[in-house]
């Protein structure tokens, strides 16, 4: 019988008539007469019937030992000793490894890291011995901080630049004349009702003298507060006689027993207006020779500029001849906006010179500082706002804008 095999051979199947299956060539060698001589001992692993056409097992080559000779030697580990891989392990171990290389040495100042140009910026900013003072003026600065629009940084510049100030060499009073306290809050004097205010020196004629507190944590920083007596102030002024320069007369005379050479000497008086243009603006107008105007980077902070520029001049052709406008400074920038970069163009073509280089960017450490009763400048000193403040307090000392005569 042909199978469907290779073509010229004969397949044998188990169920072909005559035919008997071939058995394995271990179970014919057990079969043969022990007379033929000893039987060969099947391998103890026998293998598959389809390997049973390959070479014996004697003829084929043995593998030889990769382990040197004098491994193959040596005697087995006692019991317990640890394995020559794992001693060959402890020695590499217990071997001086190369250690990498440092690279250039860190200057010792550590300002090339960022945590050492934050640490060293807050140094300049807070001035701890003196050694980045500002120049102070020749004779007493007043300046006022107005604009008659609310919310554009009057009473945060007012305290943060008087901080600034005070921390870099200068001696500095702030008059609180707006009714809500705020900048009595910056700078953590105590202005709750009953607390003698300014409101005394505009009503009662009380002296500065004994209305002055100083600001906690700021050396030659002191503060005149505000409480809300203020509010009602404006009434009560219509009826007086010359209620235009009271405040005037109080700061002259509070200047008069802090004269020059004194160790009560005063470089800086800062007073810090209402967003309105009424009668406690007008005595501020007619106290000071200096007009600081914060103007929020935004048009509407525009708008109301042209009436305020109205108002000093009527003050300063009726009754304060020195008045002028002395430095502008540009409050929330935000550098990412067109917007901001347009108004900031808008006025430094306007006002020229007046306008500071220096301008405030919008920071949330700003917001914050008022909530711990401090000015930016010593609650974050290495932040945007405290660093933007510094040079512009750096900038008004320096530049000494209009100082008065």
């Amino acid at each position: 019988m042909r199978g469907r095999g290779w073509p010229g051979r004969e397949r044998v199947g188990k169920h072909t008539p005559g035919a008997v299956p071939s058995a394995p060539r271990q179970v014919q060698a057990a079969r043969e007469p022990a007379a033929q001589g000893p039987a060969q001992v099947p391998a103890v692993a026998a293998a598959p019937v389809e390997a049973a056409d390959a070479p014996a097992a004697a003829d084929a080559p043995v593998a030889a030992d990769p382990r040197p000779a004098a491994g193959r030697d040596a005697p087995a580990p006692a019991a317990g000793a640890p394995s020559p891989a794992l001693q060959r392990i402890r020695e590499a171990l217990r071997e001086p490894q190369p250690q990498p290389d440092p690279g250039p040495a860190v200057p010792a100042d550590g300002e090339d890291t960022p945590i050492g140009a934050a640490a060293a910026a807050a140094v300049r900013v807070l001035n701890p011995h003196g050694a980045d003072d500002f120049p102070t003026p020749a004779r007493t600065r007043v300046i006022t901080v107005a604009n008659q629009k609310g919310g554009v940084g009057k009473t945060t510049s007012t305290v943060n630049l008087a901080a600034a100030l005070a921390l870099h060499g200068a001696t500095v009073l702030v008059i609180d004349l707006d009714p809500q306290g705020n900048a009595s809050t910056g700078l953590g004097v105590q202005h709750h009702s009953g607390v003698p205010s300014i409101y005394d020196a505009l009503i009662d004629q009380t002296p500065l003298t004994e209305l002055v507190q100083p600001a906690p944590g700021l050396p030659g920083l002191t503060c005149v507060p505000a409480t809300i007596d203020l509010a009602g102030a404006e009434i009560e002024l219509v009826s007086v006689v010359a209620r235009e320069s009271r405040l005037k007369r109080a700061i002259d005379g509070y200047l008069a027993g802090a004269g020059a050479g004194s160790s009560a000497a005063v470089d800086y008086v800062l007073v810090d207006c209402p967003p309105s243009l009424g009668l406690l603006t007008v005595n501020a107008l007619v106290a000071t020779s200096e007009v600081l105007i914060p103007i929020q980077c935004e048009y509407y902070a525009l708008e109301g500029l042209g009436q305020l520029l109205k108002n000093v001049d009527l003050v300063r052709a009726h009754l304060n001849p020195a008045l002028h406008v002395s430095t502008i400074l540009l409050t929330m920038y935000d550098a990412r906006t067109r917007l901001a970069d347009q108004v900031a163009e808008e006025v430094r073509s306007h006002f020229g010179q007046t306008v500071l280089t220096a301008s405030i960017p919008r920071s949330v450490r700003v917001s914050e500082a008022p909530g711990y009763g401090q000015s930016v400048v010593t609650y974050d000193p290495g932040s945007r706002g405290a660093i933007a403040y510094v040079d512009a307090a750096r900038e008004i000392a320096e530049r000494g804008a209009g100082a008065g005569p």
